[in-house]
């Protein structure tokens, strides 16, 4: 399948492609597949069942899509990436830096049974079978392998979840319950929404303040004056992870913007809200 997206190459590593896996297509970084640890994808709108506005791979149950397509959905998107949906289990996003271990007595949460937890937009495992699975219509995912202690972290950054710097927290995660270094960790900045395309106010700029040294937080925006920024979400999230002790090398980011890419990827400020979601997977590959 041939996909072209529109990308943002101007001082990104653009270490991003699409891979298709049984003519559905996803998004993968090479970095995170060369550990030979993990399966791992990002969806696009494409090779679903949905219609409308959210067709066709629509993974949101509560934007409005029937429940059946989006079952389906769940379905081909794992049986594409090769795991069942029993295994699936999902964030619960609000916008938090809260991180969550999983294990497998969690899989099938968010699918095919209710949480039993809340205000979960980071989480971690060490145990092969747990599919995580996070949700995205502009905000950032940020994935994480370390293959030597054969653990993964999986978090969603919106502007709040990157002010409150989620993705130091789910290193710090990893840490504390796997004892992972992290300067074996191998982390990717997802595709999302571009500098250019999220115009911010003051108060979002802010709450980055009080969380982002001076120098750090100058380096993501671009003022355009009367209270107005363009806020640089790739770059702030590859400062986060910089600090929290992520090798250089072994940082992955983005160049693809969901918001320049509303026909292929769904987008909130594209759509004015009009959309399905895309979901972010990551599962640790069964030992061979």
């Amino acid at each position: 399948m041939q996909i072209e997206f529109r990308r943002k190459t101007e001082g990104r590593t653009g270490q991003i492609q699409v891979a298709d896996r049984g003519g559905i297509p996803f998004l993968t970084f090479p970095l995170l597949e060369e550990t030979g640890t993990v399966i791992h994808g990002f969806t696009t709108r494409l090779g679903g069942v949905s219609e409308g506005i959210y067709a066709s791979m629509n993974l949101s149950f509560t934007r409005g899509d029937e429940e059946e397509r989006v079952m389906e959905n769940y379905r081909l998107a794992s049986e594409a990436l090769g795991f069942p949906v029993e295994e699936i289990v999902c964030s619960d996003q609000t916008h938090t830096a809260n991180v969550r271990r999983m294990g497998r007595g969690d899989c099938g949460k968010g699918v095919l049974r209710p949480r039993d937890y809340q205000d979960v937009d980071g989480m971690v495992t060490d145990e092969p079978g747990v599919a995580l699975a996070a949700f995205f219509a502009d905000c950032v995912p940020l994935f994480f392998v370390d293959p030597v202690r054969r653990a993964i972290g999986l978090a969603h950054s919106g502007w709040k979840g990157t002010a409150g710097r989620i993705g130091q927290r789910t290193v710090e995660a990893m840490q504390r319950e796997f004892g992972c270094d992290p300067r074996d960790i191998r982390a990717a900045v997802g595709p999302s929404i571009c500098r250019d395309c999220y115009e911010v106010s003051q108060d979002v700029i802010d709450a980055f303040a009080e969380s982002f040294p001076p120098k750090e937080l100058e380096a993501c925006i671009v003022r355009k004056g009367g209270g107005k920024y363009q806020l640089d979400l790739w770059k702030a999230n590859e400062s986060v992870l910089l600090d929290a002790g992520i090798l250089p090398e072994h940082l992955a980011v983005t160049d693809v913007c969901t918001c320049c890419n509303p026909q292929l990827l769904f987008s909130h400020r594209a759509t004015n809200g009009r959309r399905g979601n895309l979901a972010a997977f990551l599962r640790l590959a069964d030992r061979g």
